[in-house]
């Protein structure tokens, strides 16, 4: 059974009258008649407000990007429509229009949606959850959203799709040469082989071979940011550490931008299972943590962009004066602080092989997403890597996959993996654990993508060569840090350092440095771009709660 038949009385719950008039004390104008039939919103219209429905009803319908609808539900009298686009005023994903007797509803603009969540509990309780299943019912059912139009498993193709699905994002995806619909939005446009993937969006608009920035500008998911704001706080990176300092700062009061350059929940959210995070005896994936933490962030009031990549922090704002730090974009724009938190994380690394970058997206990855587990089902794979991630990666593959070969550089996976890993990796019967061999070669070409991999012992020196169709690379972590370059203090290896004695130049600072303060006065550095950090989910989200306290003793020292 669909999320829309079991859970339907949570999706769309009926408010009694004394909640009613509760919410009404936080719409954002007066109530407003629609005619039968009148468009209420629609689908890619950005900033809509959600509608109490006081009398009549509303007619949802779900449209993707080819203009094909399917009913979703009606609101009646005590309904709320819309769905998580409304609490950042994002493009919606359905449309509504006034049922047969018309409409009379009052309206809650993103604002005020996010002030009834925070004012009445018991209301804003039932309407976020009525808003993230309704978002998870739209990805589950389909027919909603984005038409991406494409040759399946190509690098562009399944780069727009991690895109789409690791920010929350339904899509539909659609063949070019065997999908009839696909073929023919095509011809109709008359796009070249080397113009794919197609981006058809809810509103019509048709981008060819869109990037990340293009498609999140279009869709909505990027916010338009004020050039004039200066916030409180601005947080470098969208993964545990950097929501969780948003989620405290924005519910302390605090105006608090985050920007991240490819999705929320940074590594994290790339984990298929996380079982040893408090309070989650059942597991918990990334994703669906992430996105928890993004909907909370979102709950109140902190603004996400995504995405926007921070290309340089100017730090040529003396840190006795405590100017606005300033935030430069690669988009040319840029955003002002009065503090900044970089959480930036690590990146994996990549091994010295001579023409890896030819496979990347064609065959290599460097993270296991349901996208890349369907790319790579029933096929023979390998995955690099010790540590839990990979461990995560691999109990995640191995039930789709035909054979995995997990490849280690040491002993074998006890010094760096967790001990539950490792048993569960020990029962999967198609796992092959190679130990003190590491990946010197690829083989295969840009037209038939990766066809397999050079392996040597380590010890022997000997090589083999395994035949495969998909690489996953999970070998370490190095810091995303460049763009802080001759601003902050940094280690021997790049990571962050924070609370030391920083006594020269335009380090120096009147008062004592913070824990979480780097050399550069109002900013700081949580998670695993801070040098000397655990590198685990629960250690980055309590450096983001942490640094929110120092943040405030920062800015309530200034005039």
């Amino acid at each position: 059974m669909s999320l829309i038949e079991t859970r339907h009385h949570q999706m769309f719950p009926v408010f009694d009258r004394a909640q009613i008039e509760s919410a009404k004390r936080f719409a954002s104008g007066p109530a407003r008649n629609f005619a039968p039939g009148e468009v209420v919103f629609e689908a890619g219209e950005r900033n809509a407000p959600a509608w109490l429905v006081l009398k009549g009803s509303i007619d949802v319908v779900r449209r993707d990007g080819l203009n094909r609808e399917s009913p979703i539900t009606s609101h009646g009298p005590g309904q709320f429509s819309g769905e998580v686009s409304q609490l950042a005023g994002a493009g919606m994903l359905a449309s509504g229009r006034a049922g047969p007797q018309g409409c009379t509803a009052l309206p809650f603009d993103a604002a005020h949606v996010r002030a009834l969540m925070v004012g009445s509990a018991d209301i804003g309780e039932i309407l976020m959850r009525a808003f993230i299943l309704r978002r998870v019912g739209l990805i589950e059912e389909g027919g909603v959203g984005s038409v991406l139009i494409g040759k399946p498993g190509t690098p562009e193709l399944v780069r727009l799709e991690g895109f789409l699905g690791r920010n929350g994002y339904p899509y539909t995806v659609l063949d070019a040469s065997d999908d009839a619909d696909g073929r023919a939005v095509v011809e109709r446009f008359g796009v070249l082989p080397d113009e794919l993937p197609l981006m058809v969006c809810p509103n019509g608009t048709v981008l060819k071979r869109p990037t990340d920035a293009e498609a999140g500008v279009i869709l909505g998911i990027t916010p338009e940011l004020d050039p004039e704001m200066v916030f409180d706080v601005a947080v470098v990176g969208a993964g545990p550490a950097g929501l969780a300092a948003a989620v405290y700062g924005a519910s302390e009061g605090l105006s608090v931008l985050v920007l991240d350059q490819r999705a929320f929940g940074g590594q994290a959210g790339a984990s298929a299972r996380i079982e040893n995070y408090l309070g989650f005896p059942t597991g918990i994936s990334g994703m669906a943590l992430a996105g928890r933490a993004f909907n909370q962030a979102l709950k109140f009031g902190a603004e996400i962009a995504i995405p926007l990549e921070v290309a340089r922090l100017d730090c040529r704002s003396n840190g006795h004066s405590r100017a606005p730090l300033q935030l430069e974009l690669t988009n040319g724009n840029a955003v002002r602080a009065r503090t900044v938190v970089v959480a930036s994380g690590a990146r994996y690394r990549r091994p010295p092989i001579s023409n890896l970058s030819v496979f990347e997206g064609a065959g290599v990855s460097y993270w296991a997403s349901p996208v890349e587990a369907k790319l790579c089902e029933g096929e023979e794979v390998a995955l690099v890597g010790g540590g839990n991630s990979a461990g995560q990666a691999v109990v995640f593959l191995a039930p789709k996959v035909k054979r995995l070969h997990l490849v280690v550089r040491g002993e074998g996976l006890e010094a760096s993996m967790s001990r539950y890993l490792i048993d569960r990796i020990a029962a999967l019967p198609n796992v092959e654990l190679h130990t003190h061999t590491e990946v010197i070669g690829l083989e295969g070409d840009e037209v038939s993508g990766l066809t397999g991999a050079v392996f040597r012992d380590r010890k022997t020196g000997a090589t083999h060569s395994c035949s495969l169709r998909h690489l996953f690379l999970f070998i370490g972590a190095d810091p995303n840090a460049a763009w802080l370059e001759h601003c902050v203090a940094v280690d021997d290896k790049g990571f962050v350092v924070t609370g030391a004695d920083f006594t020269e130049g335009t380090s120096a600072s009147r008062r004592a440095v913070l824990p979480l303060e780097t050399s550069q006065p109002g900013v700081f550095a949580i998670g695993d771009v801070r040098a000397g950090s655990t590198k685990r989910v629960a250690a980055a989200v309590g450096e983001g709660a942490a640094v929110v306290a120092q943040i405030h003793s920062v800015l309530a020292a200034e005039p």
